[in-house]
């Protein structure tokens, strides 16, 4: 039987699903083919993780819908995650995601 050895484990990486880590305020902008669908499997993805968006505001534009939803209480990983199946959703042709922390701030800063 061989001797005991030490093992030699890597550091664990960040958890970047704590709860302790630092939380924002996101704001995801949409753009996306009209399907009578698509908004609640967009809501679903936030309604499945015990997520409700601060506001949420739908434009058509033709064949097209316009969604921007702001939401906050999430950490900026767990929001780029979400940003990343918004985007594997069918009928989604582009998302933008964006710290609304950041984005409010800067004008304010910029007209000050």
């Amino acid at each position: 039987m061989p001797h005991l050895e030490a093992v030699n484990t890597p550091a664990p990486r960040a958890d970047v699903w704590n709860v302790n880590n630092a939380h924002c305020c996101a704001r995801y902008q949409l753009l996306a083919e009209a399907e009578p669908d698509l908004l609640v499997r967009v809501l679903n993805l936030f309604a499945l993780q015990f997520l409700t968006p601060q506001q949420v505001h739908v434009e058509r534009l033709d064949d097209l819908l316009s969604i921007d939803i702001v939401i906050d209480g999430l950490s900026w990983h767990r929001a780029q995650v979400i940003a990343e199946k918004l985007r594997n959703l069918i009928s989604v042709c582009s998302v933008n995601l964006q710290d609304a922390d950041t984005a409010w701030a800067a004008p304010a800063q910029a007209s000050g």
